[in-house]
């Protein structure tokens, strides 16, 4: 397939792999990466709409949480003093802690009250017995020995404390984040505004769903690959649809993109076929930072402004969309989103199959995870490695990232993969 989603000859992945003009990945993200800067613009949302955003702020806690000593469980608060050194011993029950509720006055020495778990510890109390380890008989109870004091009590703060800084700045608000933002009873809170991303195909050879195919037409699927990853992140995603090969008709594009767009994210167009005016228009219109990456799938990638708008012009092959996006666009747009990302976790593990590879390049192919016989954990291929094969990344549950010297691999040789769960997300 060319790298607009045709299925010809000219795969540039097949080029040669010593390009000079070819950046590294490492080099290529640390590029993209120092030239970012999170977007202007702060707002306050309500707390449950924080869900998925980036904190602008720190948040720190104005309150003790638990806001009281509780306990851990059902059972009957004691003084931790009248657990006798051996035998038994005999307390009186003066009352019950539901949880929500506390009880009045202070217990003393040999005093004891049931209580619910969650309920305040009641004043002098600070040990919880299991209701399974007593005996009670009316108002009497008996505790043994075999108590340890302070057990079974969560204390206050024991989760967060009065003035801590509980979330940082720059973080995404996840289900646990919203939980804690919940827990401090905070009504909004303050996150950087979403990220404004424009995204459209390039190619007459494209047709959008619901069209009939003409001659050597094929449907486009990157943009639906494209909106499935932008809704994921989060970001205000506008679909500009199917740019024609017409330099007019793209410049104009592009010009449109960039009046209102924090980022463009363009498919196809940005190889070295008659046909890919990417280049051009961006030299007119804005700044190449770069054009091809020694990776594979995916080796032409255009990165660079657009007016104001930061550009990635995404080969068309649909498994290079996927590749692209995961190694640079999606933590290029979360910085830009007041994130500071970590790269993706790598492991090692030994591959079940011999890989083929040349060197010169840095290989991402399709892996599937799975144990061997004896209960090792091994990576496979999904099969043919082709770049237009989208069905690969669908199977898959990880990268097998082979370095950028390295040549073939033959089973039984520790390689690096990089687990994702839906990638695109």
């Amino acid at each position: 397939m060319t790298e607009s989603g045709n299925p010809i000859q000219n795969d540039p992945s097949c080029q040669s792999d010593h390009d000079p003009q070819s950046l590294p990945v490492t080099a290529a993200w640390e590029r993209i990466r120092t030239d970012l800067a999170p977007v202007r613009g702060i707002e306050r949302v309500s707390t449950r709409l924080a869900l998925g955003r980036v904190l602008a702020e720190p948040v720190t806690s104005g309150i003790d949480v638990p806001a009281h000593d509780n306990a851990a469980m059902d059972g009957y608060a004691i003084r931790g003093n009248d657990i006798p050194g051996s035998g038994n011993a005999t307390l009186r029950c003066v009352g019950t802690v539901m949880a929500g509720h506390t009880l009045d006055g202070h217990l003393q020495s040999g005093e004891c009250a049931r209580i619910m778990t969650g309920a305040p510890m009641p004043a002098g109390a600070d040990t919880v017995i299991m209701q399974e380890n007593v005996h009670r008989d009316g108002d009497q109870v008996v505790i043994t020995a075999d108590e340890k004091a302070g057990q079974n009590v969560r204390p206050a703060g024991e989760d967060l404390r009065q003035g801590e800084i509980v979330l940082a700045a720059g973080q995404r608000v996840g289900t646990a984040e919203l939980g804690m933002l919940g827990s401090l009873g905070l009504v909004e809170v303050p996150v950087y505004r979403r990220l404004r991303v424009a995204f459209f195909s390039t190619g007459d050879e494209l047709c959008t769903a619901g069209s009939s195919l003409g001659p050597g037409q094929i449907y486009d699927s990157n943009r639906y690959t494209l909106y499935a990853a932008l809704q994921a992140l989060g970001a205000e995603a506008t679909d500009m649809g199917v740019i024609s090969d017409d330099p007019d008709t793209m410049e104009k594009a592009f010009a449109d993109a960039a009046s209102f767009a924090d980022a463009i994210i363009t498919s196809g167009g940005v190889s070295v076929g008659d046909a890919d005016f990417v280049k051009t228009i961006m030299n007119r219109l804005g700044q190449v930072g770069f054009w091809k990456i020694a990776m594979r799938p995916g080796r032409p990638l255009a990165f660079g402004t657009i007016g104001e708008a930061r550009f990635f012009g995404l080969p068309g092959n649909p498994v290079s969309v996927v590749a692209t996006w995961y190694q640079f666009v999606q933590p290029a747009l979360r910085r830009m989103m007041g994130e500071d990302p970590e790269p993706p976790t790598t492991f090692r593990v030994r591959t079940a199959t011999d890989l083929r590879k040349r060197p010169g390049r840095t290989e991402f192919q399709r892996g599937i995870l799975q144990r061997d016989d004896a209960g090792e954990l091994v990576v496979t291929t999904t099969g043919s490695q082709g770049s237009g094969i989208l069905r690969s990344v669908s199977l898959a549950d990880c990268f097998i990232v082979l370095p950028h010297d390295s040549g073939d691999v033959a089973a039984g040789t520790m390689v690096d993969v990089q687990p994702f769960h839906g990638v695109m997300g």
